[in-house]
This record gives structure tokens, sequence and C-alpha cells, in this order.
């Protein structure tokens, strides 16, 4: 790999994490493709981290993401499951068999009208209707294409999302999709429900050979690979696909990072009691399984708890968002994990998955909260010094693991990003001889400015903080979630809103070891010590017994006990 990339390998269980995955890929995407400004810094992040170089069948140089999805039949609409990129029609019309042949074709799902719009509007549709590959960024291939004067009427009008593929941007490797058949997406039949079906999954030869020789494909190709991303739906049976796709990573794969993103959608209909039981043992099994497996997990979510006790979603000052629907509320959890998966994508000095992890996850914390302002409030004039002084001394981010409000509590280890800075606006712009507000305003660098805030907010606590000029993507097919107090690159505006379309915003993310988790976790196996242990266990399916049952509860609460108060951070 160029530069000496230390690759991670993705993998996308469930459709949920089809909708985060498409809005992480389209981000990625459009930052490879971005003009650069000269305010930032172009190669902050390396993009071979996350995508790998190749060739098509006619010699066109590809750059496509390092990726494996699953998901099931039904839920890929037009896109194709071998992709497009190393189709070769004359190979396909080349047929052996010389005797009669019966046909049967099915239907193609038509692409979204939006998606082809969008791409047609910029210049990259080639002769044969496939979509042409975003250039590499090391000189090859034809200049990148700009998205910056896509029109405003290219947001994706609300209710033209179905599927995660509706809004996908990005070629994907024939390699990246693999199929569930056994289940369907769409109907009440054939659903993949349970944890224990999903784990039954990678145990039939079929699901399993395919996904390991996917794994040796990937990995095979890699010159230092330091491990894997798991984006994972934990409310339904792709909790145990998870569970057992961490388990064949950690045999296979001694020694390299595995993080797993537990994800789960929006509010649920407290009028489905059933559905919402279901969803509660698979967060828990999910929760308690890939704990055993990963470098850390932690729980994404804009709904306001974890169990079943409902809560409002959680609100963001400057967005405007619909919590029920997929594409929002996966767009605003790709936008933090683009910023808090940062340490290990740096091109300079990156913290490899294994030393996060390390520094998040002692003494049995396996868990972690994700935490962010998005955007984050810098208003152009003022310093960060500040906006950071501000933004109060209570914990300023929203938490995005559904374990409520992080202010209060104690923090063991934190991880902290923030991105999307002019470097002139690092330190403070005071005129020489003016009195300091603050000991922030004295820093001579951004980077100490960071650095003592966090120190003023969580003293005693394990931080790493990174401060970065580049900004998050937030051009189209992101949805138009922004107030209008805010300009194109994501500062605030004084004075009557504008109505400007935001392409680039400042993100504040962290990652944090945090006692909130002690009633979080504590909190769910109370819940679960209250159900019928022996009906709901013969639900779970697939050899998850009462004693399985039992042990969860067990787990659950021994893993709560690491989060204690009265826990002593390491030496």
């Amino acid at each position: 790999m160029a530069g000496g990339a230390r690759e991670v390998l993705t993998l996308q269980l469930g459709h949920f994490a089809g909708f985060v995955g498409t809005h992480w890929w389209n981000q990625q995407d459009a930052a490879l493709g971005r003009n650069t400004d000269a305010k930032e810094s172009a190669g902050e992040l390396c993009p071979d981290v996350l995508y790998r170089t190749g060739r098509t069948l006619h010699g066109q140089e590809t750059y496509t993401p390092r990726l494996i999805l699953m998901d099931l039949k039904g839920s890929l609409n037009s896109l194709r499951e071998e992709g497009g990129l190393y189709r070769d029609k004359q190979l396909d019309a080349a047929i052996a068999w010389q005797g009669k042949l019966t046909t049967h074709k099915e239907e193609v799902y038509p692409k979204n009208p939006y998606l082809q719009d969008l791409l047609s509007a910029e210049g990259v549709p080639s002769s044969d209707g496939v979509w042409k590959v975003k250039s590499i960024p090391n000189g090859k291939g034809p200049p990148p294409v700009s998205t910056a004067t896509a029109p405003k009427s290219f947001i994706p009008p609300e209710g033209t999302i179905r599927v995660w593929s509706d809004f996908l941007r990005v070629d994907l490797h024939p390699r990246s999709i693999c199929m569930i058949h056994k289940y369907n997406h769409d109907g009440e039949a054939g659903r993949l429900e349970a944890f224990g079906q999903g784990e039954s999954i990678l145990k039939e030869p079929r699901y399993l050979e395919e996904l390991e020789d996917r794994l040796h494909f990937y990995v095979e190709e890699c010159d230092y690979l330091q491990g894997f991303q798991i984006l994972c739906d934990l409310h339904d049976g792709f909790s145990g696909v998870g569970a057992k796709t961490a388990e064949l990573l950690r045999d296979e794969y001694s020694g390299r990072g595995i993080i797993t993103w537990g994800l789960l959608p929006g509010p649920y209909n407290l009028r489905e009691p059933q559905k919402n039981i279901y969803r509660l043992l698979n967060t828990a099994f999910g929760l308690v399984r890939l704990t055993a497996y990963c470098s850390f997990v932690c729980p994404l979510s804009l709904g306001g708890n974890l169990g079943l006790r409902p809560k409002p979603p959680v609100s963001f000052p400057y967005l405007r968002y619909n919590a029920t629907l997929p594409f929002h509320c996966s767009a605003i959890l790709a936008t933090a994990l683009d910023t808090v998966t940062v340490p290990y994508r740096l091109r300079s000095s990156p913290v490899s998955m294994v030393h996060l992890a390390d520094m998040l996850s002692f003494s049995g914390k396996k868990v972690v909260t994700a935490e962010a302002i998005i955007p984050f409030p810098l208003v152009p004039g003022k310093s960060l010094p500040d906006t950071l002084m501000q933004l109060g001394e209570a914990s300023p981010w929203t938490s995005l693991s559904a374990c409520g409000d992080p202010s209060g509590t104690r923090c063991f280890a934190q991880s902290v990003v923030l991105r999307g800075i002019d470097r002139a606006s690092h330190t403070s712009q005071l005129v020489s001889g003016t009195p300091l507000p603050s000991a922030l305003h004295a820093c001579t660098t951004g980077e100490e400015v960071l650095a003592q805030y966090l120190q003023e907010q969580q003293p005693r606590v394990i931080s790493s903080s990174h401060l970065l000029l580049t900004p998050c993507r937030v051009a189209p097919p992101y949805p138009h979630l922004f107030s209008s107090s805010f300009s194109q690159q994501g500062a605030m505006l004084e004075g009557p809103p504008r109505g400007t379309e935001v392409k680039n915003i400042p993100v504040f993310g962290a990652l944090r070891s945090s006692a909130s988790l002690y009633q979080t976790l504590g909190g769910l196996a109370d819940e679960l010590s209250k159900l019928d242990l022996r009906r709901w266990a013969s639900f779970m399916d697939a050899g998850v017994e009462h004693d399985d049952m039992e042990e969860l509860l067990q787990e659950l609460r021994s893993l709560a006990h690491c989060y204690q108060e009265g826990d002593s951070s390491p030496d």
C-alpha cells in the first residue's frame, strides 16, 4: 500500500448498518474528490487505510472500499450483487452449453431516480451505463469530479429513500456484497429476528465459507493490516451474525484490532411489546458476546436508552432531523463515526486500533460510549478558546450511545477529536496586553488549547486528543439537517438566516469509558431479570437455552460492575 498505510477491513452487518455505512462511504468519497482548499490540509487522513486499488477487466484503475457487507434477500433494489466494475458483457454472453435453453429473467428494479439525477448532473456515467470510479488520489486517472456545483435540489426528498442502496454513490468491489438468501428483508415472514438465528447462519458451511473466502481475499493483499471495524445491527438477528463474525476474526487474526460499532435505529413502537423484548434480548446478547471477542464495543443510537422504557430521541442544538427516518439517523451517526475513527486513519502519527482500545478498555471496560457536537459552533471572528469557554463547565457533548446524559458522571479514559477548525482560529486573537479571560487564551497552539480544555473538564483522566483542519463532508446525498444559520463551510452566521446549503462542517467527537455505563448495563440486566426467561429462551432459537439466559444476566452485571465509580484508572 502506498505510504505504508495500516489497512483496515470494514464489515457491515445488517440493514441499518448498511444505511450508516452508505453515508460513511459517501463521505469518504466526497473527501477524495473535493477541491483542495489552501485553508485545509488534504493529507491529514490517509484514504489507503480504508480503500484498495485494483484494475477492471478493461484495464481501468479502480479505488474501492475494503469492505464486506451482509444483508438479506430483497435489500439491494437496483444494486447488483456482483457490482458493475468488473463485469464483462462479452463474457456474460458466452455460453458453453449448446443445447436448448429456457431463460427466466427477473425484472430489474429501477435505479432510484434521485441518485440517477445526482450522478448524471455530475457527469460521471460511462457509455455502458456503469458509473465511473472516483479517481485514485495519487495522481493516476482523470481529475477528480467536483460536487461543489451540485444544486440544493439534489437533497433527497423525504420518502424517496427506502433502502441504503438508494443513495449509495460509491462503486463496490464484486467481493463486497454477501447476501443471506435464507431470510427476507421485506414482509413479516422469514425475517432474521433473533440472536440465535444470526449465530446459526455462520454455522452453515455455505455462509461461513463465503465469508472466510472474502476475508482471505482482502486480508492477503494487505501489507500492514491493523484490524477490523464492524458496523453491526444490535436490535435484530444480525447481533448474532456480528458475534460469530467477531469470534472468527479473533480466532483467525489474533493480535489485530477488532472494533465493533453496535447500531440501533431510532425510536421504537410501544404498541409492539413483543418486538421490543426481542430488541432488548438481541442487544443484551450482542453486547455481552461481542465484548468477549472484540477490542471494544461502542453502541450507537439516537434513541434515549437501550432498555424497554422509552425516552425521547436525543436532540442537537443546530440539527433538525426526523428520528423515524433511518436516512436521517444514520447520517448523524456516520458523521460522528467519521470523526471518532480519525486516530487510526491519520497519515502522520496514527494511533493503531489496538493502542486506542488499550487506552479505553482497561480493567474489563470493553464497552465505550460515543458523544459529539454536530456541528461544532465556531463563529467567524471568534477563536477556539472563546468557543470552548462558551460551552460551559458541563460535558458539552450529546450522547450517541443511548446511555443518558453524560454530565456529572466520571470518565475513566477518553479519545477526543476536533476537526474542521481553521488554523487562524486555533489560538486567542486578543490584542497583546489584554487581560486573558482563561488559561485557554494563554496557549500558543490549538493542540495545547484542546489539551488544556480537556484537563479542565476531566482532571485526572487519561486523554488522547487530535485537532484537524480537515472538516467533515456533508455534500449530497447527505440530508439537509442543518439550521439556516450556517455557512457552506459550517461556520455559524450572525444576522438573519440565509438558507445556504452546508457542504462541510466542524465536528467535536469523543469516545469515552464512562461511569454512565454502570447504570445502563445494570439497567439492562434488571429489565431482563423481570422477564420469563424460559419462554424467551425458546424464541432466541438455535441453541440458546435457559442457562444461557441466566449466564447473560450474570455477565451483564459483571460488565456493569467494571464501571462503578470506585474503580480506579490504570497506573
